[in-house]
This record gives structure tokens, C-alpha cells and sequence, in this order.
């Protein structure tokens, strides 16, 4: 096998090259005149080959067998940069840093003893792949930053410093009272949530909230269910022909919830995920037939989405104001679990769900864990009883900001969902 495994390896160099190639031909500038086009399809695995060449020679002749070529690369991209600046060019340096790139993964194609060669294949073609997407991703990207605002980029700087940095610092053991307060497991759970969150925010500022009431309600179900409920409510009293296609975003964003709960727990107790898949699957099916029967209602009509205030989920007060909201409940729950038996737990959800369902979710999950003080059964019926709880208290949300007509199409919509749910609650107490 070593025979040939030159050849394999020149081929992975070319192949790579040849990824990245292709998309600097597609992306060339349609006016050549002023702007030069570096090479596209043979080039960048020729340079792929060039570097692989180089490291290949290099095995017998050492590292200057390398340095020199990339070198002299080197030079001439900063020659014809240096030119296009004369001629008043003006251009950034993506198409050079590809040069480089498809040069240094033929390097890295024929290194030996760096990494397993299954671990090599994949680096190099790795690499590649996500090149080509950034390369490629310029329309995206682009429009993505500038919508973002100030305040996006301080909030996320913020939190990554707390993410990244403060958070490895933390201690990993319990304190407190009933001995339940982890300060690392509450950062590592904070970090989660707001990950999950910021998934449908960045959605929602690359897509904008304008391309329908219905994308709005599945992007904004992920950030907060909650801030869709009140935005199309206030939006349906204003415009009363769009109740319909408001309530569908309504309980888009609270189907989405229930998916996102089942996430959740499958990430931080993937043991409690038998549990909760019924009384949240159920749920969400409900949810589904619901938006089913509003969308058809509806007459399939498109209007235009208000946009709905979300805040940046990487604010660093939210994050901690979150962490903080997690820590009550736990505690509040375990204490209500010790002393007032099953009861207490249930109480617990309920009260707690009609505020937050992401920190009693993951109080129940953590509770359930190994060696926690709860069972499956009674974690995974509070999460369903928290959810419930929530969805009612978004129903009144929207009849109290909306007003009867739009509060009873969504009231009537969360009824199915709840009947739905308890029925995969009932069935998983008999599986």
C-alpha cells in the first residue's frame, strides 16, 4: 500500500484544488478589463499539485524543497496585487488567500507522520469544502453583516468572552443548599440555551422577519415563542383580516417549542429522551394539525410579517439573568421534590413553565440524571406539565393584547395541542 501512496495523495492535492478552482471560475468578474482574473479551474490544482510536488521532494531533500516555492508564490501574488493597487484597483485579498490555500493543501495532502492517513483525507478535503462554502458564500455573508448592528456584535463579543473565557474557570462541584448548584454545569447549560436561541436569531437577520408570517413563527419560536405571541397579537388587532395567518405564526412558534425542548433534552440527558418523546411529540403533532387548519383557513394568503423586536440572545445581562432564573429552579424544584414528595415537582413545573420553559426543562433533565433524585417518568411529566403551562399562558397572552376574535382561534388551536400532549403524556406512563 505505501507503494502507492504518493499517487492517492497527489490525487487528494488535485482534488481539493480542483474544489476550490471551480468556484473562482464561476466567481470571476464578468469585467476582465479591470480587474484581473487570478486563475480558476486548472490553476488552483495545478498550485495544488505544485505544493504537493514540493512536500513529495521534500522527504528526501528537506524543507527547503518547500519554503522556495512557496516563496516564490509568494512574490508573484504580491506582484500582481502590487499592480492592480497602481492601476487604482481596488479589491480585497480572497482570491490570493485561495492561492495560498490550494497550495498548502497539497503540502498537507503529502505530509506523513502529521496525522493517520484516514485523518489526513479528511483534513485536507475538509478544509477544502469549508473554503469553497466561504468563497462561494459571499451573496450570504455579506447582506448578514450588515444587518448586524452594533449592539449584535458588542452582546456576542461579550458572551464569548464569558463562553470561552470565564467559563472554564468555573468550579465543577456542587454548592449550596441540598447540595445542587453546580456553577459550571449552570454556565455549560446557559451556553446551550443561548446557542439554541441565536440559531433562529442569525436566521431571522439574514432572512428578515418580512418574508412571511409563517417563516417568522418558525425563526422566532426558536428565540422566544413568547415575543411572537405578543407581536402577532398587537399585529392581528391592528389588521383584523390577517387573524388567521397571525394565530398560524402563533402556534408555528409553539410547535417549535416543542421541538426544541426535545433538543434540549436530548443534549444535556439523552436517558430522559424515551420519556419525553411522546407527551412532546404528540404535542408537536397536534401543533402541526393545528397550523394545518389555520393555514387553510387562512386562504393560503402571504401578507407581510411586522418585524418583531427579538433581542440579541448573547446579551450578557440576558445570559446571566438566565443563569440565575435556572439556579432558582433547580434549587426550587429539588426542594419541592425532597420535602413535598411527587406533588411539590409538579407544582414546580407548572408554576415555573408559565414563565420559562428552557430552565425548567433543564432543571428536570439535570434532576433525572444519573444518580439525581427524580425518575424518568415524574422529569419528563413536569417538562410536559411546564410546556402546558406555557402554552395556556400564551393563549391568554394573545386574547388579553389581541382581543376575543384572534385570542380564540389561538386558544382553540393550543386546546388540541394540550389534548394531543396529554394523550403522549398517558401513553408514556403505560409503555
Amino acid at each position: 500500500m505505501d507503494r502507492y501512496e504518493p499517487f492517492a495523495s497527489l490525487a487528494l492535492a488535485a482534488a481539493a484544488g480542483l474544489l476550490i478552482g471551480l468556484e473562482r471560475e464561476r466567481s470571476k468578474p464578468s469585467d476582465e478589463s479591470r480587474l484581473s482574473f487570478l486563475g480558476g479551474a486548472r490553476t488552483h490544482p495545478l498550485l495544488a499539485l505544485v505544493g504537493g510536488a514540493s512536500m513529495l521532494a521534500a522527504r528526501e531533500t528537506g524543507v527547503v524543497s518547500v519554503v522556495v516555492p512557496f516563496g516564490a508564490l509568494v512574490v508573484l501574488i504580491g506582484l500582481n496585487y502590487a499592480g492592480e493597487v497602481w492601476r487604482d484597483v481596488h479589491r480585497g485579498i480572497t482570491s490570493e488567500a485561495a492561492f495560498l490555500l490550494s497550495f498548502l493543501l497539497g503540502v498537507l495532502a503529502l505530509t506523513r507522520d502529521v496525522m493517520e492517513p484516514r485523518q489526513k483525507i479528511f483534513a485536507v478535503a475538509s478544509i477544502a469544502v469549508v473554503a469553497t462554502f466561504l468563497l462561494s458564500a459571499k451573496p450570504t455573508l455579506h447582506p448578514l453583516a450588515r444587518r448586524m448592528s452594533t449592539e449584535d456584535v458588542a452582546g456576542t463579543l461579550k458572551f464569548l468572552i464569558v463562553a470561552v473565557v470565564l467559563l472554564p474557570l468555573l468550579p465543577d462541584r456542587t454548592y449550596g443548599p441540598l447540595d445542587v448548584l453546580n456553577p459550571f454545569q449552570i454556565g455549560v447549560l446557559m451556553v446551550l440555551i443561548s446557542a439554541l436561541s441565536f440559531a433562529g436569531y442569525a436566521a431571522i437577520r439574514l432572512f428578515g422577519a418580512r418574508r412571511g408570517l409563517g417563516l417568522t413563527g418558525i425563526m422566532g419560536g426558536l428565540v422566544s415563542s413568547t415575543a411572537v405571541t405578543l407581536s402577532m397579537a398587537r399585529r392581528a388587532k391592528e389588521r383584523p383580516d390577517i387573524e388567521d395567518s397571525a394565530a398560524l405564526a402563533v402556534m408555528l412558534a409553539s410547535t417549535v417549542m416543542f421541538a426544541r425542548v426535545v433538543v434540549i433534552v436530548v443534549v444535556v440527558n439523552p436517558g430522559l429522551r424515551g420519556e419525553i418523546v411522546y407527551p412532546m411529540g404528540f404535542a408537536a403533532a397536534g401543533g402541526v394539525a393545528a397550523c394545518l387548519g389555520l393555514w387553510l383557513r387562512s386562504g393560503r394568503a402571504r401578507p407581510g410579517a411586522q418585524e418583531i423586536a427579538f433581542s440579541n440572545p448573547f446579551d450578557l445581562t440576558a445570559a446571566l439573568e438566565f443563569a440565575l432564573l435556572f439556579a432558582v429552579i433547580l434549587l426550587g424544584s429539588k426542594a419541592a421534590s425532597t420535602y413535598l414528595g411527587t406533588a411539590g415537582t409538579y407544582a414546580a413545573g407548572l408554576v415555573a413553565g408559565s414563565t420559562d420553559v428552557d430552565a425548567i426543562t433543564l432543571s428536570m433533565a439535570k434532576l433525572a440524571g444519573e444518580g439525581g433524585p427524580l425518575s424518568h417518568r415524574v422529569a419528563a411529566t413536569t417538562i410536559f406539565l411546564g410546556t402546558a403551562s406555557n402554552t395556556l399562558v400564551k393563549g391568554v397572552m394573545a386574547t388579553v393584547a389581541g382581543g376575543w376574535p384572534f385570542g380564540r382561534r389561538v386558544l382553540g388551536a393550543q386546546l388540541a395541542v394540550l389534548v394531543a400532549g396529554t394523550a403522549g403524556a398517558a401513553l408514556a406512563w403505560l409503555v
